[in-house]
């Protein structure tokens, strides 16, 4: 190859290359600039006390400038996602009015960028109930539940006694079975208990109680799924010995364990955790120094507290009640 030529193709390849660098930069620029803007944020309720600052789900949020009218609502933690119309800028003007037929209305004027936008609205609060008889008192306020369980009863053990039959000192001469070390015959033997239907076997345990125990070996110890059924067996390779085979035999029994809880009250608001898989949630309180069980149900209903209840990720559930009208707590 020429040297013009070589000169020619480095040159062309430089400018390809320089090309695909200028065209990259270009595409990423224009990614950027292209990228869709979300905006994302909480709600909560307005309060100088941090602990009754609690999300607030279902409000309708609205993102306006001149470009769109977004609108979304919060979720179970208060949050909210905007996505923005694509060509929005950052450090755009735009107003968020947020919407609750519960809260005040409230507009906010933003700018658009890489922040968090927290929010809190106040509460609209109820005329005061003119009313010579004073508010119900609610004390000693507890949760229960259960969740289902499964308990193990002991209800005996299994022994049994098997033999592993052989003759001593005779070579083994390759003759499968032999000792480990091949040197001697051996025998095997085995064994097998059965727990019965519904019942599962626990610390199985063999041991040789009879003859040279000294030259054998427990070959393998199985144990069927769920553990109903067990199985051993052992090599011997000198005279003939004596195993024993024992286990406990339990019978599981399915169950529910209750458990039992204070909820976390500050002012008019009780708050509580439960966990995924529970059953027969009952708040038990004293109204009025009576005592008195209320079953929340699947709608977490109670005769005098509004409730609401979110989900984490893991599945528990988080229970906001608030008081209502003529309640307090004591």
């Amino acid at each position: 190859m020429s040297r013009k030529r070589a000169f020619a193709l480095a040159l062309g390849l430089f400018i390809l290359a320089a090309a695909g660098v200028a065209g990259g930069l270009w595409y990423a620029r224009w990614r950027t600039a292209h990228r869709v803007i979300v905006l994302q944020g909480a709600i909560t309720v307005k309060d100088t006390d941090v602990r009754k600052q609690r999300p607030i789900s279902g409000v309708q949020v609205t993102a306006i400038d001149s470009l769109q009218i977004q609108t979304v609502k919060s979720d179970s933690s208060g949050l909210f996602l905007i996505p923005l119309h694509e060509g929005t800028k950052r450090g755009a003007p735009i107003t968020l009015e947020f919407r609750h037929p519960d809260y005040f209305l409230l507009d906010v004027q933003e700018f658009v960028g890489d922040k968090l936008y927290i929010v809190q609205m106040v509460p609209r609060t109820m005329a005061p109930v003119r009313d010579s008889k004073p508010p119900t008192a609610i004390s000693n306020v507890t949760v229960r539940y259960s969740m289902k369980s499964t308990a193990e009863v002991n209800i005996g053990s299994a022994v049994q006694t098997f033999q592993v039959e052989n003759k001593g000192n005779i070579p083994c001469k390759n003759q499968h079975p032999c000792s480990p070390d091949g040197k001697w015959k051996a025998s095997f033997g085995s064994a097998t208990l059965d727990a019965g239907n519904g019942n599962e076997f626990r610390d199985a345990r063999v041991s040789c109680i009879a003859g040279p125990c000294p030259f054998t070996k427990i070959e393998s110890e199985k144990s069927s799924k769920g553990g109903q059924i067990i199985s051993v067996s052992a090599r011997n390779w000198s005279d003939t010995t004596t195993f024993l085979l024992e286990a406990e035999v339990l019978h599981p029994m399915p169950t529910n364990i209750g458990h039992q809880f204070y909820p976390v009250i500050f002012g008019r608001e009780l708050s509580f955790t439960l966990p995924a898989a529970v059953e027969g949630v009952t708040v038990v309180a004293d109204v009025d120094q009576q005592r008195v069980f209320f079953p929340l149900g699947p709608a977490y209903v109670l005769s005098w507290a509004n409730c609401s209840a979110s989900e984490n990720a893991d599945k528990t559930k988080v229970l906001r009640c608030e008081l209502k009208p003529g309640y307090q707590f004591k």
